[in-house]
């Protein structure tokens, strides 16, 4: 009987924070605090926050002015922030040690010279999900080369598969959170609208209720409304960045896997005949 081989040991990566719900209502919370702790504190009102009047040029009671949309999107932007930030560190931890790039290259440079024990000992030092994904594939490699009751076809479609099935285990929570933060990119801008509107629909109203047109409080009312909006946007401006960075980062791994991978095989293919 042959002897266990040493199984190489895989690294374990950070995969990112499942509980994303957890994280929301977290954000909810600070912005809550901050809405009414920051935004709203005394010092930005004449008079104090029983006058409801900003000082003139004070943004941050401008802010407060906003209204009850103003920490559903203040929600909204830290929820983007603390994603990107865990995601960040998930496909970091996924990448490795080393420049993607850098370790592609190497694991070719390897193969190309036959020498899969330099390859593994890459694979090692890189750590990462991608690394995994490599050192399964090397695995199988050395295991269907003793197997001499299969034929070369068969060997390298054993060498394929384990490729695919490794990668399907440790990639696919690399776009965990990443739909949340896509969806923010339209609905941050839509709660800033939304509190526009209502923003300005409450200075008509006053307006009318007063039976005249004052200019300066029509402007003022403006103003306050227009915030949510600015608001609005820099979250969905944000949110945009975010996804399609994170989304590109993915794209370079799964590249760089499936680059690897075919080296693999033209590997086996061409020194096996």
């Amino acid at each position: 009987m042959a002897k266990n081989q040493e199984q190489p040991k895989k690294s374990k990566s950070f995969t990112g924070i499942k509980s994303s719900g957890l994280i929301i209502l977290t954000c909810f919370v600070i912005a809550e605090l901050i809405y009414h702790f920051i935004f709203g504190d005394p010092s930005h009102f004449e008079g104090g926050l029983t006058t409801n009047h900003p000082i003139q040029g004070d943004l941050l009671g401008t802010i407060y002015k906003g209204g009850i949309i103003v920490p559903i999107i203040q929600t909204l932007l830290l929820t983007v922030l603390a994603l990107s930030v865990e995601r960040y560190f998930a496909i970091k931890s996924a990448q490795g040690k080393g420049k993607l790039v850098k370790f592609v290259e190497e694991i070719k440079s390897n193969l190309s010279k036959g020498d899969i024990k330099a390859a593994t000992a890459a694979c090692d030092k890189q750590k990462g999900s991608v690394a995994n994904v490599v050192t399964s594939a090397l695995v199988k490699y050395s295991e269907v080369e003793e197997d001499k009751s299969l034929s070369k076809e068969q060997q390298i479609l054993a060498i394929q598969k384990e490729v695919e099935e490794a990668t399907a285990l440790e990639l696919p929570m690399l776009s965990q959170n990443l739909p949340i933060i896509a969806t923010i990119t339209t609905l941050g801008t839509l709660m800033g609208l939304l509190g526009t509107v209502i923003g300005m629909i409450r200075s008509f109203a006053a307006l009318a209720g007063a039976g005249g047109t004052d200019s300066i409080a029509l402007s003022a009312g403006i103003s306050e409304a227009l915030i949510n909006t600015a608001f609005g946007i820099l979250t969905g401006a944000l949110a945009v960045i975010s996804y399609n960075y994170f989304t590109s980062k993915i794209d370079s791994i799964t590249y760089g896997i499936d680059e690897v991978g075919f080296s693999i095989v033209q590997t086996f293919a061409a020194s096996h005949k």
